[in-house]
């Protein structure tokens, strides 16, 4: 059984709800009705039913929730208001922000226990899916930040988990500071932990490998893994090391005798964005491999990001990664 077949089989023996905004993105829809079909998931579309049930997929099963006549809008626009009227959002905005932006009405549903997760991207920005989610669900309790990976599934791989990898940060983070490093090193284990269901071996990467090179880059990444064995210390995590290092034992042997993440590491933490967005493409391109995300960590409820490049198939794979997210999800109601 493959990575994603695996998902979608734990995805299905405990149902979850995940919310879909964007129904003006045919490749939602049909996507929507995949995951019916493969019974991994409760749907709710956010959009006008007639134009959703002129569309060829079948949605029979979808529940479709149009904001300016649905029972629940009231009730949204006043718990809205109510927790951004602090930041100056009056009643209006708030009411505007629920009827035009359907990320705002997904996460609604999900802060009032309608919905377990959200998935949105294909036809909007990082920006416009996170924002609504940062303002309205909040990050995990505990957490320093919320970042994004990319889980990579590397075909006739014999490196990582049988070719299977956390990238990150690779859509969100754009330069992080030493300690956000470490907490984004955290986050990564403990997603690989739940969603590969393996331990975690984190390489936290560099262009040097244990001193090999002097920079100020270099240090930064020194810093955050003395950061992360002194705060996460139930993690194997290890660097700097570079790529090669990280994952061939051979060459980890002789470019970081001792350790035990050199030459084994299944998570990747990139220094900074640029990176991981670039090493994530090329990966993806070049050795033809799967890559679900960007996945987020550190909201309260799953809330995940698609790449606007995303095919159908990507879209149900991360709703499937969702729903598994969602059934591990510990939150507050309203």
């Amino acid at each position: 059984m493959n990575f994603i077949d695996g998902i979608k089989k734990r995805a299905k023996e405990n149902k979850k709800t995940i919310v879909l905004p964007e129904s003006m993105d045919d490749r939602v829809l049909e996507a929507a009705s995949k995951v019916l079909d493969e019974d991994i998931a409760n749907i709710i579309i956010i959009g006008k039913p007639n134009d959703i049930k002129n569309k060829k997929y079948s949605l029979d099963r979808a529940v479709i929730i149009d904001p300016d006549t649905s029972e629940y809008t009231n009730d949204f626009i006043e718990s809205l208001y109510e927790l951004r009227k602090e930041k100056g959002m009056t009643r209006e905005e708030a009411k505007k922000l629920l009827l035009t932006d359907y990320m705002y009405y997904a996460c609604m549903l999900v802060k009032k226990g309608y919905a377990d997760g959200v998935v949105s991207g294909a036809c909007h920005s990082t920006a416009n899916t996170l924002r609504p989610s940062l303002q309205i669900i909040k990050t995990k309790p505990g957490v320093l930040l919320v970042s994004a990976f990319f889980l990579m599934v590397v075909p006739d791989c014999i490196y990582g988990s049988n070719g299977t990898f956390i990238f990150a940060d690779s859509g969100l983070e754009q330069n992080p500071t030493s300690e956000r490093l470490a907490a984004i090193a955290a986050s990564s284990a403990e997603s690989f932990q739940l969603l590969v269901e393996k331990e975690p071996i984190v390489a936290m990467l560099s262009h040097s490998t244990m001193g090999s090179a002097k920079h100020a880059d270099v240090d930064k990444v020194v810093e955050a893994v003395k950061i992360a064995k002194e705060q996460y210390p139930q993690y194997k995590i290890d660097g700097e090391l570079q790529l090669d290092a990280a994952i061939v034992p051979e060459i980890a042997s002789s470019k970081a005798p001792g350790s035990s993440v050199a030459g084994h590491a299944n998570v990747l933490v990139f220094p900074d964005l640029d990176a991981g967005n670039i090493g994530y493409k090329l990966v993806q391109r070049l050795a033809k491999a799967e890559a679900y995300g960007p996945i987020t960590q550190g909201i309260a409820a799953p809330i995940n990001d698609l790449s606007r490049g995303c095919s159908v198939d990507d879209i149900v794979g991360v709703v499937a990664i969702t729903a598994v997210q969602a059934q591990n999800s510990i939150r507050k109601e309203n």
